[in-house]
This record gives C-alpha cells, structure tokens and sequence, in this order.
C-alpha cells in the first residue's frame, strides 16, 4: 500500500532492530535516508536491497516534493535516519507535513530513542520534561536560548557533540548555576556507554582532565519553582483598579482581580469602589 512508514533504527547497538523495522524495509518500494552510506551499512548487515533516495537538511525541499510525488504514485517508501527515530529534530519532521497536506498516509515502526533511553538512566525527574535539541553553534543564539530556560521547571535534554561539550556546559553553568544536577549520557547503547550523574560544576571539573569524546544527551534537572508571594488586600484592590483603568469593567477587574490573589470579589469591589 502506497503510504510512508516512519522507520526507527538503532542508536548504536544493531541487536536493538526489531523484526517488524527490518521486515518494513525489505517491503516497501524504496528507503529515504539521511546519509545513504551508512543505511547501506545497515541494510547489507540485515540482508535488504532496496533503492535509496537521499533526503537531509539541505535537499529537503526538493527531495521531499520527489518522494511525495512517487508516493502518490503508488509506491511506498520508509524514511529513515542515521540513528534513532526519523522526524525528531529531523529533516523527515518536513516530510510528514508534506504527507498530511497531500493526504498520504503514514505509519510508525516505532525505534530506539536516545532521548528517552537517556531519560529514562538519568536519575532525573521522569514526569515532565522538555526537548530542546541542539544549541546553535552561534553564541549570542545559544545564551538567549538558554535564558529562555532559566526558570524552567521540567527536566531538560539536549543532544551536543564533543567538540562544543565545554564550552556548553560554562554556558549552562551561567545560566542554571553550578550546584544544578546533569546526567551526561555518553555513548549510548555502544561499547563504551557512559551514564555520569553529576552538577555543572562537577562536569566542568570532569573534562577539565580528560577530553571529551562520543555523542553526548544532556538531561538538565529543572529548577526549583518560582514562589509566588502572598497578596495583601491592599494590593488586590490596587490591580482591580489598575485593570479597570486598562478598559475592564469594574465588576470584571475585581473578579479577575479575585482570582488572582485568593481575596473575595465582593470585598475587593466593595474597596475599590472607595477608591
């Protein structure tokens, strides 16, 4: 059936394929990937010859109107990246939009995923948590991204490559402070899997004597929330006023004004009619 099957593949260790991700691609009609060269190194380790169709970053739009277009056609095609689930912080995310426009089908052959895997080993706070991806390499972007999280609360992970790790993790330490909790997930699933719970300063001090090396997942703890401090009437009756004088009708800013701070309506109208 002509439809796109989103494909994942191992991070690291290939025993992680499953039966169904290695029987979806000897089926379907031909295989989009990030980098052909290293598919072909897993399709020949499973036995699958299939056509391939390179789709990355930069070629995405004109690839993705290709493979749509062979879709429609009547073929059927599995997207794939070079490890790990396909469309997340991933060209194939562009792919699945251009299937929903066109009403394609598609269908998920669910894979490893270094962002749960490295969740999940933490130690952090599981319940909530954010993605951010990769940081921008440009310095001015990478902080106003960070700043942006500086009272987040979730749980926090970020891909990051060896060669940018230190200079990432001064960066965070700026912004979280250094006594915050990260768990560096090196490696995972491979030889030399790492899982380093530790704080920022702790980090630092780490590769301060050795170089780092391997891909890495950052999960940052989320901070502390921010307590809110307790309202007087006074001041309740103030931002009813404020809000009065900003176009709500008296009755609405004193209810809005309520529900804000915990003050009755009636006591908080009763005040500010006074004022």
């Amino acid at each position: 059936m002509s439809k796109l099957y989103v494909v994942g593949t191992p991070i690291g260790n290939l025993g992680d394929m499953s039966p169904r991700a290695i029987e979806t691609l000897k089926n379907v009609d031909f295989i989009a990937a990030e980098d052909t060269r290293v598919t072909l190194k897993l399709l020949n380790h499973f036995g699958i010859q299939k056509p391939m169709i390179s789709y990355y970053e930069h070629n995405l739009r004109q690839k993705g109107e290709v493979i749509i277009s062979r879709i429609l056609a009547g073929e059927s095609c599995a997207v794939v990246t070079d490890a790990g689930m396909p469309c997340i912080s991933d060209p194939g995310e562009d792919l699945i939009r251009l299937c929903i426009e066109n009403g394609i089908k598609t269908e998920v052959v669910p894979g490893p995923s270094a962002v749960i895997s490295a969740l999940a080993v933490s130690g952090q706070l599981t319940s909530r948590f954010t993605f951010e991806g990769f940081l921008t390499t440009q310095k001015n972007g990478r902080r106003e991204h960070l700043e942006q999280l500086k009272n987040e609360t979730r749980t926090m992970i970020f891909y990051e490559a060896p060669h940018k790790l230190k200079t990432t993790l001064e960066d965070m330490r700026k912004t979280f402070g250094g006594e915050r909790g990260i768990t560096l997930c090196r490696e995972l699933t491979k030889i030399y899997e790492e899982i380093i719970p530790t704080t920022f300063d702790g980090a630092i001090a780490l590769y301060e004597e050795k170089a780092p090396k391997g891909e890495y997942v950052l999960v940052v703890a989320g901070g502390e929330p921010v307590k809110e401090t307790e309202m007087t009437l006074e001041e309740a009756v103030q931002l009813a006023v404020s809000l009065r004088e900003g176009g709500m009708s008296l009755t609405q800013a004193c209810k809005e004004a309520a529900a804000q701070t915990g003050f009755k309506k009636g006591e908080i109208y009763k005040l500010a009619l006074e004022v």
